[in-house]
């Protein structure tokens, strides 16, 4: 009896495009493709920690490069591509947050949350979609959103409102590219300790709500994030399109 095998989670001889790469969850991405054998090029609007990180990845006999990209300014996004050339896989972690009660939300903060979360999101998808789609070659387009697509939060209107709009593109993307092996998903975290996660973290009535709700007990580490990416990315998530990938200690299984 032959044994079946599994399908490799190895990235070798695919380049990856990671936004948002120059700290947190982002740069915890392009760690995790570069360690399973991706040539990856990190975007951001800021090319300094991009740099850090490239020297880095370098040092450790890993395969990374720098972009600049702002996913808000579809131009210079296109600009970018046109420059870098053809990618296999797709992580978008560019996003940004102005929370505050939906009473007091402004309509620039309302704008220029959806601009990066939603509509840069969706406009990059689509260009790396129809650079595989033209090559005639099958990738992964990986869309980082948030439990926050799936359920409410206090303060988190807007953000929600962007997450949750990701993850219905996403699906109607699946549908439409399937037939050319284009797929597209979405790795959904809880509050992941970050810089930026900071200050929530140091408030003591938002911690309380936030670990009354991790039914594992802990916030979660960039770490927790990158085994999902790697493996949807990977061959041994052929057969996965259209579906979130929930890494959120239990959140929400109530």
């Amino acid at each position: 009896m032959e044994l079946p095998k599994t399908p490799a989670f190895r990235l070798d001889g695919r380049r990856a495009l990671i936004t948002g790469a120059s700290s947190g969850i982002g740069l915890g991405c392009a760690a995790a493709l570069a360690e399973y054998g991706a040539d990856v090029v990190v975007a951001a609007r800021s090319k300094d920690k991009l740099d850090d990180f490239v020297a880095a990845a370098r040092d450790a006999g890993l395969s990374a490069s720098a972009a600049i990209m702002d996913v808000s300014d579809l131009a210079q996004m296109q600009e970018s591509l046109d420059a870098l050339g053809h990618f296999d896989i797709l992580v978008n972690s560019a996003g940004i947050a102005k929370h505050s009660p939906a009473l007091d939300t402004k309509a620039d903060n309302f704008d220029a949350v959806m601009d990066v979360n939603l509509r840069g999101a969706y406009f990059l998808s689509q260009a790396i979609a129809r650079q595989l789609i033209d090559a005639g070659k099958p990738g992964s387009i990986i869309n980082i959103t948030s439990q926050m697509a799936h359920v409410g939060g206090m303060e988190r209107s807007v953000y929600c409102a962007s997450k949750f709009g990701v993850e219905g593109f996403t699906k109607a993307m699946a549908i439409e590219w399937g037939q050319f092996g284009v797929r597209i998903n979405t790795v959904c975290p809880t509050f992941v300790r970050t810089a930026l996660t900071q200050s929530t973290f140091d408030d003591p009535e938002k911690r309380a709500w936030i670990m009354g709700k991790i039914k594992l007990g802990r916030v979660a580490e960039v770490e927790d994030i990158m085994g999902s990416v790697v493996f949807l990315a990977s061959d041994a998530a052929a057969m996965i399109t259209g579906t979130s990938l929930l890494v959120d200690g239990g959140w929400t299984a109530e």
